[in-house]
């Protein structure tokens, strides 16, 4: 899929290249262990396809990206760009989890990553998956806590 047949986006071509260009930095590809980077042409079509609710958060966060770069994000040299995604990192905000959230739910999503960290690529339903047993008493600060919604 090119840049100019993502429809489902409301990024432009400036953006993608962008946002592709960090998605490298995020998860950077591992020869090693056969992990493909998030800028990946099938893993980055899928970032974009499914951007849905967070595409505004997205746009707003390569907005910040490029006013922190001084310039267009994706045209930076690799040193620039790791410096600009560093203080943008450190910012933090809505924009910055809902763009963490894009490129990282369509990087798990793929079937090679999925391979990769010793999964099925399967759903999860409705054979399930084995969880090891683990320490239940970790969630006693939330249990502690005491509800945290109104009750109607």
């Amino acid at each position: 899929m090119s840049l100019n047949e993502a429809p489902m986006t409301a990024l432009t071509d400036a953006q993608c290249r962008s946002l592709r260009a960090l998605a490298a930095l995020m998860i950077p590809a591992d020869p090693a262990t056969s992990m493909p980077a998030a800028d990946d042409d099938a893993i980055f079509a899928d970032i974009l396809a499914s951007l849905g609710r967070d595409a505004s958060q997205v746009v707003a966060a390569l907005d910040a990206l490029d006013a922190l770069a001084g310039g267009r994000f994706g045209d930076l040299a690799p040193a620039a760009q790791a410096a600009a995604a560093a203080r943008l990192q450190a910012a933090g905000g809505p924009m910055v989890l809902a763009l963490t959230r894009a490129v990282a739910q369509s990087y798990y999503r793929d079937d090679r990553v999925m391979r990769a960290i010793g999964l099925e690529p399967r759903p999860p339903f409705p054979q399930g998956h084995a969880l090891e047993p683990n320490d239940w008493s970790l969630l006693d600060p939330v249990r502690a806590r005491g509800p945290i919604w109104r009750e109607a």
